[in-house]
């Protein structure tokens, strides 16, 4: 780990007995004020990213920094912000108190994920004890990079990548700092926008704090510290007899990203080795890529967030609304200093969540894959957005359109399909998919065509959800296309027992005079009044031998769900369809699959 961050206190007091209703009616509420915290973000904010794509997390940490609820989500962006707790603990030492809000987006200090993920912290307090931490956390429509948006895959350094908060008070004892705010905002473009974003996070902390209050005033600061405690405890005990029942023994996974944006078509490689020992879960990336000069690199807290949460997709999932910081005392995750995994100052790190952070996670999942087959989960199909950005001509200002469009649906697990139209394994499906009349509404591109790809799913006894095929056209004047938040165009993530892995996503700008030409992730683009831009995505990997699968469900995605060709029926999954009768040949499906 890197030793510039501060590691978790030992807990050490005796556990009281806790009335069972009273300790499920203060956890629950502690994960209910968590979901209420991420609604008012979506109603009073008013970004297009956070309102409704809902780029947003919240959770609540004990007085020492220790996670207690985390129910929703982007792992990414909360999983690990105990870091980024005790890194504002130590800087501020005695001089936090009621009132207080600090903000953070600095990977270096701060421990964000990447600078466009600005994360508001409030300090709670009981008389004069610190209890309780809140965050909110969201991804900014814009952080003052050297291009509109984020995810600018050629940069000299972090500070490329825009503004830098390094955990900073901005509101002090209930009074905004308003020269520090002025500063921040006047370096942002889309202030007023930003501006309103932020409002709506430190909202969402001052109505954390008085629901806390609420809660303290109904049981007593004693029984919810009682709570706390024991729930940790409880949490700690499942977790780690999830990880006793698994075989002991080491497991390997890896996954690669195109390119760094700065040196192309040159993967950049994660690896991790999974090894389970009693009951003990150690993640390890030492054998990883060194850092790069592109933007794909990660600090420690985002390898952390992403490492525990591919562990807990693994154990069992009774335990989903119950993940805290006893669940984190039987994981450790290994990441030293100077790989891609854990950079050093000042290396880029605006790509961290998508074109390595979700490396990261499938390395994991590949893993874990190994080490438990029955739980077997393959990889999602890879992320492909993009940022576009330019003049609205109906409103004749800067617009971002942000993009969730066309990623591909989610693996299959062992037993089941994957999910249709989920967007993104690092988001877990928290992302929300846009909306097609709201996005003409709000942008000048008018969507040609969105749908389910044929044969993108990758094949298996259970196949992935299926990719996208999707085609929109620019009704505005010149615009900017960064393809930064994409990868997968020349690397794959895996599949499981035969299953298939995900293909490969493409992209082409068409001219107006029909010329294309192909738009690769990690770099930047520039399109006029007329272009196109098409793009087909991969859908999720397979998990099982493709020819295992049930006959009558090929049928089913040939006629019914139109996922699958009749070639792809037959030299794939090996099942004869009759054309005439539609109809399943069940003597020559017997033998293409007995060949």
């Amino acid at each position: 780990m890197n030793s510039k961050i501060s590691s978790a206190p030992k807990k050490t007091a005796k556990l009281a007995e806790v009335d069972p209703l009273t300790l499920s009616t203060v956890w629950h509420s502690l994960q209910r004020i968590c979901r209420e915290m991420r609604r008012l973000i979506e109603r009073t904010s008013q970004s297009y990213l956070i309102s409704e794509l809902k780029d947003i997390s919240v959770g609540i940490w004990d007085g020492e920094g220790n996670t207690i609820a985390i129910p929703v989500g982007l792992p990414v962006q909360f999983v690990g912000a105990k870091y980024s707790v005790r890194y504002i603990m130590d800087q501020y030492g005695k001089d936090i108190h009621p009132g207080d809000v600090f903000l953070a987006n600095d990977p270096y200090k701060g421990y964000s994920c990447h600078p466009s993920d600005w994360g508001f912290f409030r300090p709670i307090f009981h008389g004069d004890r610190l209890v309780f931490w809140t965050l909110a956390r969201a991804h900014v429509e814009d952080t003052g990079a050297a291009y509109p948006g984020a995810y600018f895959s050629n940069p000299y350094d972090i500070h490329s990548e825009g503004l830098l908060v390094p955990g900073v008070k901005v509101i002090a004892r209930g009074e905004e700092q308003q020269d520090i705010m002025r500063l921040i905002f006047n370096n942002v473009r889309l202030s007023e926008g930003v501006r309103s974003d932020s409002y709506a996070m430190i909202g969402a902390t001052t109505m954390a704090e008085n629901r806390l209050h609420d809660l303290i005033e109904k049981y007593g600061m004693g029984t919810v510290d009682d709570c706390v405690a024991v729930m940790m405890d409880r949490t700690e005990r499942a977790v780690k007899a999830c990880i006793l029942a698994m075989p002991d023994g080491t497991t390997y996974g890896e996954s690669a990203t195109d390119d760094d944006g700065v040196d192309l078509d040159i993967p950049v490689t994660v690896r991790c080795e999974v090894t389970v020992k009693g009951d003990r879960l150690k993640i390890d990336f030492s054998k990883s890529d060194k850092q790069v000069k592109g933007f794909v690199n990660c600090s420690y807290p985002t390898t952390y967030s992403m490492a525990v949460a591919g562990a807990i997709l693994f154990m069992d999932t009774a335990l989903t609304e119950y993940h805290n910081e006893g669940t984190m005392e039987a994981i450790d995750v290994i990441a030293p200093e100077g790989l891609v995994v854990n950079a050093n100052y000042p290396a880029a790190m605006g790509g961290a969540p998508v074109s390595m952070g979700h490396n990261i996670l499938e390395a994991v999942m590949m893993a874990m894959s190994a080490a438990l087959p029955p739980r077997a989960a393959a990889g999602w199909g890879r992320r492909y957005g993009q940022y576009i950005y330019g003049i609205n001509p109906r409103t004749k200002g800067l617009y971002v359109f942000p993009g969730y469009h066309a990623e591909g649906g989610a693996g299959a697990v062992y037993g089941f399909d994957g999910y249709q139209g989920s967007a993104s394994v690092g988001t877990l499906g928290e992302i929300s998919r846009p909306n097609t009349e709201d996005c003409e509404i709000k942008y000048p591109w008018k969507f040609i065509s969105r749908g389910f790809r044929l044969d993108s799913s990758g094949a298996g006894k259970w196949r992935g959800g299926p990719g996208f095929h999707w085609e929109v056209e620019n009704l505005g004047d010149d615009a900017g296309v960064h393809t930064g938040a994409g990868q997968g165009e020349t690397t794959f993530s895996h599949g499981c027992l035969g299953g298939r892995p995900t293909l490969a996503n493409n992209c082409v700008i068409v001219r107006e005079n029909g010329d294309k030409m192909k738009a690769q992730v990690h770099r930047l683009h520039q399109v006029h009044h007329g272009d196109r831009i098409v793009k087909d995505t991969s859908g999720g990997g397979g998990v099982g031998r493709p020819e295992e699968r049930d006959p009558q469900a090929v049928w089913d995605d040939v006629y019914i769900n139109e996922m699958v060709t009749l070639k792809t029926a037959r030299e794939v999954y090996k099942v004869a369809i009759d054309t005439a009768t539609r109809q399943i040949d069940w003597d020559q499906t017997k033998k293409l699959r007995a060949a």
